[in-house]
């Protein structure tokens, strides 16, 4: 039986129609190789699981999708961007001897910070030059010059602080995290505000905690130059725990359900 002849059973039916003989030696030489050729076409076919085409003989079934769960996702454009291209920031690269820093037009302890340190933690999702490293530098300068007047811009940094993580990025990830922890312990407090937000912060830590590079008896110089995301990880929610509070560690417990608290044991 071959389907390419529709109504014809078989090939002497299809030569008895158009008034040709069919010997023996001609079936031996093509009725083979059609049943070869039809055999291989139910091999090749492929089915979802869980229907009733699975169960049929020599269909192959196919496996489940890839949840892409690490998959980076494309940032969209950032107020930073906008504001820096403007030339709203009162700051400019200063280039030394130990590397590039930013020179501060006025003070940053003049600044107002319910208006420019949300701008500066919305430029972490930038991944290119100058904008990734005026961004970085600029939260980590205002973190530590900002004191008393980080806690109460905290509400306006977590939406910043979640869209760079949702970008999956090693470089964007990364960088949040050591900034997390930069304004874990840049003053008093912080560390215990940041408790209701870890709905928002702490589902993308739970995908990555365990990322980590498997090299054997290798050596991965990422964690020498802190750039391991699943230690990272570690390190964030145990700066957390540290500084969050006797209600932490059940929130982080609740959130990322493989974490152990590191002050209980």
């Amino acid at each position: 039986i071959n389907a390419e002849y529709g109504e014809f059973q078989t090939f002497q039916h299809y030569f008895k129609r158009i008034n040709l003989s069919f010997s023996s030696t001609m079936a031996s030489q093509v009725l083979v190789p059609a049943e070869r050729v039809i055999r291989k076409k139910k091999s090749d076919e492929e089915a979802e699981g869980f229907t009733l085409k699975a169960g049929m003989k020599n269909v192959k079934v196919r496996g489940p999708p890839s949840a892409m769960a690490f998959k980076e996702r494309p940032a969209k454009p950032t107020s930073f961007r906008k504001f820096y291209e403007r030339g709203d920031f009162p700051i400019q690269l200063e280039h030394d001897t130990k590397g590039n820093k930013i020179a501060w037009k006025v003070e940053i302890e003049k600044l107002d910070f319910h208006h420019y340190l949300p701008l500066f933690f919305d430029g972490l999702c930038e991944v290119t030059h100058p904008y990734e490293f005026f961004s970085r530098q600029g939260v980590h300068d205002m973190l530590e010059h900002g004191s008393h007047k980080v806690l109460p811009v905290i509400p306006q940094l977590i939406i910043p602080i979640k869209n760079a993580l949702n970008t999956r990025k090693k470089s964007s990830v990364c960088t949040s995290l050591k900034i997390l922890q930069h304004l874990v312990v840049s003053a008093n407090c912080i560390g215990e505000a940041l408790v209701p937000y870890y709905r928002q912060i702490l589902p993308i830590l739970n995908i990555f905690k365990n990322h980590n590079i498997n090299k054997g008896d290798g050596i991965d110089y990422s964690q020498q130059r802190r750039e391991n995301v699943g230690d990272l990880i570690q390190e964030t929610l145990e700066a957390f725990e540290t500084h969050g509070g006797p209600d932490a560690f059940i929130n982080i417990k609740y959130m990322v359900p493989t974490y152990e608290s590191c002050v209980n044991n």
